[in-house]
C-alpha cells in the first residue's frame, strides 16, 4: 500500500490532470480562494472580462488590507469597486479595518483538507491548518474562481522533522529564519516544506502560520503542516470545530528531501538588509543603533506576537528617538489586546497604534529614516520596500524587535534584565465575524461600482512569429516584483489602471525605463537578467505593465515561480540560458532577434536567440508546456479563455 505524506494526500484528493511525478504539470481543483485590494481590483476586472458571472468555488474572500491610505479618491474608489463585485459575483468581502487578508482568512475560513489559492504571494501561510495552500498571478486566481482548475509542476516534497522545544526568547521567527539560512531565497523553488515531529507539539496554529508565511520568501510553491490536535484546539477557540478534521502523513510515508531541525538549539537571528536569507545570529550586530522597531504584519499575526511585547515593556518606556510602531493584524486581535489590557501596556510604553492592516509592510506609511535601522516582524525587506529608498530594514521577531526597541540598539533579547514573558493562548477568545459582508444572494441586478481610476484591461495582440528588439534593460540576480513594480503610497492606488502604473515599472533600479519603452512606439522589447528573476510578491503587475509597455521576451537564468507564470499568462515569452556565460556576453542596448518564435516553441526543441549587434547565437529554453504556449500564442491566457468560451 502507498504511504502517502500529508502534501501528497492533499494533492492527490485534488487531482484533476497530470501525475504526482517531480516537474510534471498537474492540474488541481480549487475549493477557496482569496484575493486582497492591491491585487484583486485586477482580478475583478479579469473576471468580468473573462464575461463571467458567480463564483464556483466553495468559498471566495476578498479582503481589504493593502491600500488604506484614503489621501484622495482612488482608493476608496476601488473599495466600493471591490465590494461591489464581491456582491455581483459570490465572493465575502472583508473591508478596510478587518485586518490582513491571511490572519483574518485564517481565524474564519481556513479548513483542513481545502486547497487555497490567491493573489498573494504569502497565501502558503494556511498551510498552517493542513490546506494546500499557494499563491499566483491574478488571473490564475480568477479562473479557479470560475471553477477552472489552477495548474503548477507537481513539486518535490521535503520533510523538516522538528524536534526538541524552543528556548526562553527564541520563537516561530527565528524557526523561519533559521529555515531561510539554510536555503536562501532560491532553495525552496519547485518545493514543499511539510513540517512534522514531535517538536511541532509546542507550536501553536499562529506559530505554524509565521512559519508557513514565509517558507514564500525561500522560493516555495508551500508549505504544509498537518492537521492534529492543535489545530482542532485553534478552531474551537475560534468556535467553529465542526470544521476539524485530522490529516497525518502516514507510518512511513517518504520525503524527496529530508531536513531536521532541533529546536532546542535555535537562538535569536536576524536577517540583515536587504534579503529575507541574509540571515545572521542576533549577536553579531548587536549595538547598532536603530530608529524604529515594528510589530505585526502577515509574518507575525499571532495574539502572543502582540501580547508577549506587551509583557515585556510594561512599566518600561521607548527611548526619545525610538518610533515603536504597533499594527495589530486583525479586528479580533484589537478587540482581544484591548480587552486583556495589553494594548494599555503598549501605548504608556510609548507605542504608536495603526490600524489592523499590512500598512508598513508594504510600504504604505510607517517608512524609516534614510540610512536608519528599522528591525520589522515583517515577511520581506527588499530594497526600498518600505517606502525609504534608502532604507535599512531587519526582519526579526517580536521578541528581538521589542527588546532593541527598549534599548534603542539592536539587543539580543536574551541580555535583557528581566524574566521571559510565559505567554498561554487562551481556549476562549472575542470572535468577531461582524464586519464579514456575505455576497448577494440575487446579484443579477448588481452593478459594478467603477470609479475614475478604475480602467478595463487593455487588449494584447497575438505575438508575432519573428520579432527583433533592443535589450532595453540588463538586470542581475535575485530582482523582485518589488523593484519590477514598486509598492508604497503612490504606486498602489494605481493597480487598477495599468497605462498609469506602467510608467512606475522599473523605477527603482531605472528611472528612464518606462519613458525609453514609450521612445520604441509599440516596438517590442527584451529584459535580461540573472537567476531567480522575479522573486517575491505575486503582483502580475509586474508583468502586465511592461507587457503594455512593449516587453516581448525576458531571457534570464532562471525565475520566481509565480513571475514565471505571470510573463506566459500575458503573452511574454520567458527564456531559460541554457550556458550562463551567455548571459555575461549580451550587453543592454544589444539588438536581438527571436526568429520564427512560435514553431519553435511548438517543437519543443530548445531555441536560437541571435544577437545581431555581436553576430552571436545563444541556445535557450523553454519549460512552457502546451497550454502556456497557447497562451502565447493568442496572447494572453484571458484571450485563450473568450475563445474557448
Amino acid at each position: 500500500m502507498t504511504r502517502l505524506n500529508v502534501t501528497q494526500k492533499l494533492i492527490d484528493a485534488h487531482l484533476l490532470s497530470g501525475h504526482m511525478v517531480a516537474g510534471e504539470e498537474i492540474g488541481l481543483a480549487i475549493d477557496q480562494t482569496l484575493t486582497q485590494d492591491a491585487t484583486g481590483t485586477l482580478v475583478m476586472l479579469e473576471f468580468e472580462a473573462m464575461q463571467l458571472d458567480r463564483v464556483r468555488t466553495e468559498l471566495s474572500a476578498q479582503y481589504v488590507d493593502h491600500n488604506l491610505f484614503q489621501e484622495d479618491f482612488k482608493n476608496p474608489d476601488d473599495h466600493l469597486f471591490l465590494q461591489s463585485a464581491c456582491r455581483k459575483f459570490g465572493v465575502w468581502f472583508s473591508p478596510a479595518g478587518n485586518g490582513v487578508s491571511h490572519p483574518v482568512h485564517q481565524e474564519r475560513f481556513g479548513i483542513p483538507g481545502k486547497t487555497l489559492v490567491g493573489s498573494d504571494s504569502h497565501t502558503p501561510a494556511a498551510g498552517a491548518l493542513g490546506m494546500f495552500a499557494t499563491g499566483a498571478g491574478g488571473l490564475e486566481v480568477a479562473l479557479a474562481m470560475a471553477g477552472k482548475p489552477l495548474y503548477l509542476k507537481m513539486p518535490d516534497v521535503v520533510g523538516v522533522e522538528l524536534t526538541g522545544e524552543l528556548p526562553d526568547w527564541v520563537s516561530a521567527k527565528d524557526v523561519v529564519l533559521e529555515m531561510l539560512r539554510r536555503f536562501d531565497v532560491k532553495g525552496g523553488v519547485g518545493k514543499v516544506f511539510e513540517y512534522y515531529g514531535p517538536g511541532l507539539d509546542s507550536l501553536s496554529a499562529m506559530d505554524r502560520h509565521v512559519i508557513a508565511n514565509m517558507g514564500t520568501e525561500m522560493g516555495a510553491t508551500t508549505s504544509v503542516f498537518p492537521s492534529d490536535g492543535e489545530v482542532k484546539r485553534f478552531l474551537e477557540q475560534q468556535e467553529r470545530g465542526d470544521d476539524w478534521q485530522e490529516l497525518l502523513a502516514d507510518d512511513g510515508a517518504d520525503y524527496d528531501e529530508h531536513v531536521s531541525l532541533d529546536l532546542s538549539t535555535l537562538e535569536p537571528l536576524i536577517a540583515l538588509p536587504s534579503s529575507p536569507g541574509n540571515v545572521r545570529p542576533i549577536h553579531e550586530v548587536a549595538g547598532e543603533e536603530i530608529y524604529q522597531a515594528y510589530i505585526g504584519s502577515s509574518a507575525n499575526p499571532g495574539l502572543r506576537d502582540f501580547a508577549v511585547p506587551a509583557m515585556m515593556v510594561e512599566g518600561r518606556q521607548v527611548p526619545p528617538g525610538v518610533s515603536f510602531d504597533v499594527n495589530p493584524t486583525s479586528r479580533q486581535i484589537l478587540e482581544i489586546l484591548s480587552n486583556e489590557s495589553y494594548l494599555t501596556r503598549l501605548i504608556r510604553a510609548g507605542a504608536r497604534l495603526h490600524q489592523a492592516g499590512c500598512n508598513g509592510c508594504i510600504g504604505m506609511g510607517q517608512a524609516p529614516a534614510s540610512g536608519r535601522n528599522s528591525l520589522r516582524t515583517v515577511p520581506r525587506n527588499f530594497p526600498g520596500r518600505s517606502g525609504t529608498p534608502e532604507d535599512r530594514v531587519f526582519l526579526c521577531s517580536p521578541e528581538t524587535a521589542t527588546a532593541s526597541v527598549l534599548t534603542g540598539k539592536i539587543t539580543d533579547p536574551r541580555d535583557l534584565d528581566m524574566d521571559y514573558p510565559r505567554f498561554r493562548e487562551p481556549e476562549q477568545v472575542a470572535v468577531n465575524r461582524e464586519m464579514l459582508l456575505a455576497p448577494a444572494e440575487d446579484s443579477g441586478l448588481v452593478e459594478l461600482i467603477k470609479g475614475p481610476n478604475v480602467k478595463s484591461l487593455p487588449a494584447f495582440k497575438p505575438i508575432p512569429a519573428s520579432f527583433t528588439g533592443p535589450v532595453l534593460l540588463k538586470l542581475g540576480d535575485d530582482v523582485s516584483t518589488d523593484e519590477i513594480m514598486p509598492a508604497g503610497a503612490e504606486v498602489l492606488p494605481l493597480r487598477s489602471n495599468i497605462p498609469a502604473i506602467a510608467e512606475h515599472v522599473f523605477r527603482a533600479v531605472d528611472g528612464d525605463f518606462s519613458q525609453r519603452a514609450h521612445d520604441l512606439q509599440g516596438d517590442g522589447f527584451f529584459i535580461i537578467a540573472g537567476k531567480n528573476y522575479g522573486q517575491g510578491s505575486s503582483r502580475e503587475h509586474a508583468a502586465i505593465a511592461p507587457r503594455y509597455l512593449g516587453l516581448r521576451a525576458v531571457c534570464a537564468l532562471s525565475y520566481g515561480r509565480i513571475h514565471w507564470q505571470n510573463l506566459a499568462n500575458f503573452g511574454v515569452v520567458p527564456l531559460t540560458f541554457t550556458d550562463p556565460e551567455d548571459l555575461e556576453a549580451i550587453e543592454q542596448g544589444d539588438e536581438l532577434a527571436l526568429d520564427d518564435i512560435i514553431a519553435a516553441l511548438d517543437s519543443g526543441e530548445d531555441i536560437t536567440l541571435h544577437n545581431r549587434t555581436r553576430d552571436q547565437r545563444y541556445t535557450m529554453r523553454h519549460d512552457l508546456s502546451r497550454r502556456q504556449i497557447d497562451m502565447i500564442r493568442h496572447g494572453s491566457l484571458i484571450e485563450l479563455v473568450r475563445q474557448e468560451t
